[in-house]
């Protein structure tokens, strides 16, 4: 480049070269100029969003506890039945055992939710937890001394006071991601598929321990991984949500507009899940394959923690009570399949369908979740979603009884119209509550 000149006076003077710099045009589509400096550019990119939920110090930490404290509650159920048919010689008396622990549940979880909300998680989750291994110890041993039968419903009625060890770790992550609603997501999405994963390892895990050590290995063993699991949870307390000052004046989450309707919708879907079970056991008994149900279960289970999985990967909505409406949909037409898959008469066909249908229940118990989040007065949060899992019991228990009494009566092909029905319900239920407010 040539030096400038210039005159100053008489003299002149030689200045030094100065680079030429064409203006910058607008850059259009994302192209870059030849003659355009260089500069290093920042690539945004999406960050996993279970890494990001992670992040937090001390999640891995409360996670870890609350999975090892939630894996028995898969088990109790199946370890009792076991015990007890196997030293009294009746399902009947199991079943009437392990029914009345679950009415025991529905009603003394939301009151055991209160306190938590009240005093901390803390306080109350520990010492709960306590009474209910106790117990499950008293039950064990009732069943090894041969005590009077009404011992045994006392007993298992104790381990009501346990605590909803996952709506207590949604409020955990409802309170270090507050203002977050994109991990809230991802994170009820995580404990959704958590809770499949339980229920999917729980029965195996105690089925395995009570046939191949003693009958009541697998209560025993429940009882020690509840214990241990509660403590680690509960001594992460940098993560433990605060009491909230107006926790015991908030009004009953009940009386939030909306969520009565919503635990409606919970109802449904539990019976869906207790019809499922019941009648998928009775088909795999009637083709001689009855110990292959649990198996073919479990697959349901597996493809339910897949989607919920994937589905925390989905940016959430932003009309949840539409989104639920959507999802409850797909699972009534998903849940057509088993009905379907049950006429051909093959168990690999069903267990295919099952599979399939399994991926619809994630996503409908997420997205509900989420809209229990939203309804339930601040304060409340642990009540409110331990209502909701009060809701899911009590539909389990009817949706059980349901799809028995069709099995036995019409077969077990015809019975499978009880998780689609159940399904349907729980549907217009959303139509005409949750998703018409908006």
């Amino acid at each position: 480049m040539p030096q400038l000149m210039t005159m100053s006076g008489s003299t002149l003077v030689l200045a030094e070269p100065v680079p030429y710099t064409e203006p910058v045009p607008y850059r259009e589509y994302g192209e870059k100029r030849p003659y355009e400096k260089s500069r290093p550019r920042t690539r945004v990119r999406r960050a996993d969003p279970y890494r990001r939920l992670f992040a937090v110090p001390g999640a891995r930490a409360f996670t870890l506890g609350n999975l090892v404290a939630r894996l028995p509650m898969g088990m109790f159920s199946v370890s009792a039945v076991i015990m007890i048919a196997g030293s009294r010689g009746s399902y009947a008396l199991a079943g009437a055992v392990t029914a009345t622990g679950l009415a025991a549940t529905a009603i003394v979880a939301p009151w055991t939710a209160r306190l938590v909300d009240r005093l901390g998680q803390a306080r109350v989750a520990v010492p709960a937890t306590a009474i209910a291994a106790l117990g499950s110890l008293a039950l064990l041993l009732c069943v090894r001394l041969d005590a009077p039968d009404w011992t045994l419903f006392a007993a298992y009625a104790a381990t009501a006071t346990t605590p909803n060890t996952g709506g207590m770790s949604r409020a955990r992550w409802a309170h270090v991601h507050r203002g977050d609603p994109a991990a809230q997501h991802t994170a009820n999405s995580f404990e959704q598929a958590v809770d499949e994963l339980c229920f999917m390892l729980g029965p195996v895990a105690a089925a395995f321990l009570c046939t191949a050590l003693f009958p009541e290995a697998g209560t025993l063993t429940g009882v020690v991984l509840l214990m241990t699991g509660m403590l680690i949870f509960a001594a992460q307390r940098s993560t433990e949500p605060p009491v909230a000052a107006r926790a015991g004046r908030a009004p009953s989450p009940l009386r939030s507009p909306g969520l009565p309707a919503l635990l409606a919708v919970f109802l449904a879907t539990g019976a869906v899940f207790g019809a499922m079970e019941v009648v998928t056991l009775a088909y795999a008994d009637r083709l001689g394959h009855g110990s292959a149900g649990g198996a073919v279960l479990a697959l349901q289970a597996a493809g339910s923690c897949v989607a919920g999985l994937v589905y925390g990967s989905v940016r959430p909505a932003r009309a949840v009570s539409r989104r639920l409406l959507a999802c409850t949909a797909a699972m009534t037409a998903l849940m057509c399949l088993p009905l379907l898959a049950a006429g051909t008469g093959s168990l690999v066909v069903l267990a295919g369908a099952l599979l399939l249908a399994g991926a619809a229940t994630a996503p409908t118990m997420v997205t509900g979740m989420t809209l229990v989040q939203r309804l339930t007065p601040e304060g409340r949060l642990n009540e409110g979603m331990t209502l909701a899992v009060t809701a899911i019991l009590g539909g389990i228990a009817a949706g059980s009884a349901t799809g028995g009494w069709l099995a036995d009566h019409t077969g077990t092909t015809t019975a499978y119209l009880a998780p689609a029905c159940a399904a349907a319900l729980a549907t217009l239920t959303c139509a005409a509550g949750p998703a018409r407010r908006g």
